[in-house]
């Protein structure tokens, strides 16, 4: 618990008993702005009204991952009532402005980095078990008795005589208290009966029956319908603009200019590209409003550069070995490898990959001269807020965010440069805009994972053995013109000094080098961890090969007895050898990794350490002329303890399906300075009739504390599809995407 905050009991015309987190300021409450639903009031988490109803406030935004679920649910065990009386409702942004600077009312409230569940596991928890000891307190001052021979049971206090009374009688009574000064203590886990029960997530019957509110589906009175046209040069400005056609459209209300970054290098802190806005009275209007405009662009500086150059120049690069920034350096590689009785050398592409939401970036927005209200599908609303100031000059205690469920968001919309773009439009407009954009707009205008090339070696002795590893990387940094990152390695997000197999093999070298390219980056799911396994997890199966080794068995060896190795990058402070190995030899008693097979069908396996969590993947394949056939997908997973099983399950089912549609698929290409990439027909995300029948998940009971699940079950699907195709037909592929590649190969 952040030493600062300090819990905050109070009580609404209802009599409802309101226990929640707070600063030392005034509690403002922010309406809610969705469209379709009668507004109800939420306090900060827990609301107990006096019919025994519980409404508990998810303070997280809801991008998939399940916290509109699992959080609450940390908070109901505590405040031991009964899971089906409880109802959950999204909270708003809750900015506040304190006596020691800006704050949120509720604590963090963003979605990335799988950070929801380890942060909120006390402190939610806490929360719950504050409210539960006031109403125990209320109940004990009822019945004059002390509080510590009361008990709770699924809402109600039951006295030693067995006399019982419900929350909602207590809730006015409970709110009237100060709350303990010392935390209540927090409830066993054999004592736990919400905490690890597969739960149904909270709103899927409004998701499944087309009720869910999502920030696409935003309103606000009298509000323009605004497109825009945006430069397809990296870089490139607006140089000329005829509207005359544009305007002639019925429904057409305005044309603005929106400026893009500067072309030098200036942070990306508003809209990524320079574009023109069309405002219409509704969608289609603004559509062909867009088709009328003319448009001359002013390439920017990047107009040369294209996938092909880039690959080549960070072959270049590691070909000779030049400008290399030093990442790690243990022992002395360059004596191991001379010593060696066997070295290998082998190199890896990845490219560079867009997000792809379903539902793509947009926002609904109003600006008036002291208030703004926002209704958008966020990640990082405390960014959306800040740019909003920026932009508008509202103080930000004036700007009203609402965070409904988003259509995806796998680090896109840790970017607020949509905001951006309605906070501009909507502030030259005079009038409230909801901005739409399209899936080309989408595709073209990004903040991609970067491009880049691994070139690994590893010098093994006479016994077999690991002695020496070197990870050289070449890639397009991600700190490029991101305000985030100032101050940050140059190599953050592409290489990493702690990871695998950082501590586990005595010599190692890791060198990062940097290649210059125009396109924007960003965060994409399970970052840094989806950008390396599959060259690293690829390159454990090539020794294994080589070497005449079980690729099992050398990854145990690698990661020798069980223990806790420092891990000082995000995820940290350790990483667990012995949980390592466990999902590995789960996925591959579960696979039957042992198991010969004689009918063309290969089996590969990889694990990685993300985010605090272990996983482990196996694939069982066969390829039919030049079709791959997934005959089996099996994801082993260690998140410590598991909040929701059943919403665990479906993370890593929708993880691996993901990681194969990347793997196998998918690519963003530039060529003279442009994306090429357009739609899902050049975009082409898995189909059905390419997927595994099921995903067969494995969870591991633990008792550590847990750890996120959104973004660990990516990392190792790529490389165990790869190896499991190279068991299968002897074809080794090293570039993604990989049917591209084997197709090419076969």
């Amino acid at each position: 618990m952040n030493r600062r905050k300090f819990l905050f009991v109070s009580t609404t015309a209802t009599g409802a008993l309101l226990v929640g987190w707070r600063m030392a300021a005034a509690q403002a409450r922010l309406p809610y702005l969705g469209a379709r639903e009668e507004a109800q009031w939420v306090g900060p988490f827990v609301r107990i009204e006096s019919n025994g109803d519980v409404i508990i406030g998810a303070r997280s935004t809801e991008i998939g991952q399940g916290v509109k679920t699992s959080l609450p649910m940390l908070i109901a065990e505590e405040l031991d009532v009964d899971w089906n009386r409880v109802r959950v409702e999204q909270l708003p942004y809750g900015y506040i402005e304190t006596d020691k600077g800006p704050s949120n009312k509720y604590g963090g409230q963003g979605a990335g980095g799988s950070d929801n569940i380890p942060g909120g596991w006390k402190e939610l928890r806490q929360a719950g078990a504050t409210a539960r000891a006031l109403l125990v307190q209320a109940a004990a001052n009822e019945w004059d008795l002390p509080a510590e021979q009361l008990r709770t049971d699924n809402g109600d206090v039951i006295a030693p005589d067995g006399r019982r009374i419900r929350y909602g009688a207590l809730a006015a009574a409970a709110a009237a208290l100060d709350p303990p000064k010392d935390p209540p203590p927090l409830k066993k886990p054999e004592q736990f009966r919400i905490i690890g029960k597969p739960t149904r997530t909270v709103d899927a019957r409004e998701i499944v029956t087309g009720r869910a509110v999502y920030g696409i589906d935003g309103y606000l009175a009298d509000a323009l319908v605004a497109v825009m046209v945006r430069c397809p040069h990296l870089d490139g400005t607006v140089e000329k603009v005829d509207d005359s056609e544009t305007r002639k459209v019925p429904g057409v209300k305005d044309v603005i200019l929106v400026e893009g970054p500067k072309p030098d290098a200036s942070l990306f802190d508003g809209p990524l590209a320079s574009g023109v806005a069309v405002l219409a009275e509704n969608t289609w209007a603004a559509l062909k409003g867009r088709e009328k405009l003319k448009v001359d662009w002013k390439p920017g500086p990047w107009t040369t550069e294209s996938s092909g150059a880039l690959a080549a120049r960070a072959n270049e690069l590691l070909d000779k070995d030049e400008s290399g920034v030093s990442v790690r350096k243990d022992g002395d590689y360059a004596r191991a490898r001379k010593q060696a009785a066997t070295r290998l050398d082998a190199r890896y592409e990845v490219p560079f990959l867009a997000h792809a939401t379903m539902e793509p970036p947009g926002a609904t927005l109003s600006v008036e001269k002291d208030r703004v209200v926002l209704i958008a599908s966020l990640q990082q609303p405390g960014g959306a807020s800040r740019i909003i100031h920026d932009i508008t000059g509202v103080p930000r205690d004036r700007i009203e965010i609402s965070l409904p469920r988003s259509g995806g968001g796998f680090g896109r919309r840790l970017e607020n440069d949509f905001v951006a773009e309605a906070a501009i439009i909507a502030k030259a407009a005079g009038k409230p805009v909801k901005l739409v954009w399209t899936r080309e707009d989408d595709l073209q205008h990004d903040y991609f994972r970067p491009f880049g090339i691994h070139a690994l070696g590893a010098a093994l002795d006479k016994k077999k053995r690991v002695v020496g590893w070197s990870h050289r990387c070449a890639a397009t940094p991600r700190n490029y013109r991101d305000p985030g990152k100032k101050g940050e390695s140059i190599a953050i997000g592409c290489i990493e000094a702690e990871d695998f197999p950082a501590y586990l093999v005595a010599n190692l070298e890791k060198t990062f080098y940097p290649v210059a390219s125009g396109m924007p980056r960003g965060w994409w799911r399970g970052p840094i961890h989806t950008f390396h396994a599959f060259a690293v997890q690829s390159f454990i199966d090539e020794i294994a090969v080589v070497t005449k080794q079980d690729a099992v068995q050398l990854r145990l060896d690698l990661l020798g007895a069980p223990r806790k190795i420092p891990y000082k990058d995000y995820g940290g402070p350790t990483f667990d050898t012995g949980r390592m190995a466990g999902v590995l030899k789960l996925a591959a008693e579960v696979i039957g990794w042992k198991d010969r097979r004689r009918d063309g069908h290969g089996v590969g396996i990889a694990c990685h350490f993300t985010f605090g969590g272990y996983a482990a993947h196996a694939f069982e394949v066969s390829v039919e002329g030049t079709d791959l056939v997934i005959h089996r997908a099996v994801c082993a997973v260690d998140v410590g303890r598991a909040i929701n099983p059943l919403g665990l399950e479906a993370q890593m089912m929708g993880a691996t399906i993901d990681g194969i549609s990347t793997a196998l698929n998918l690519a963003i290409t530039v060529k003279d300075g442009q994306v090429q990439q357009h739609n899902f027909t050049d975009y082409p995300l898995l189909r059905m009739a390419q997927a595994p029948q099921s995903v067969e998940v494995h969870i591991v009971e633990s008792t550590e504390e847990p750890s996120g699940a959104g973004e660990i079950g990516i990392p190792s699907v790529a490389p165990a599809l790869a190896n499991a195709v190279y068991a299968a037909t002897t074809v080794r592929v090293r570039k993604l995407p990989l049917m591209p590649e084997l197709k090419r190969m076969l």
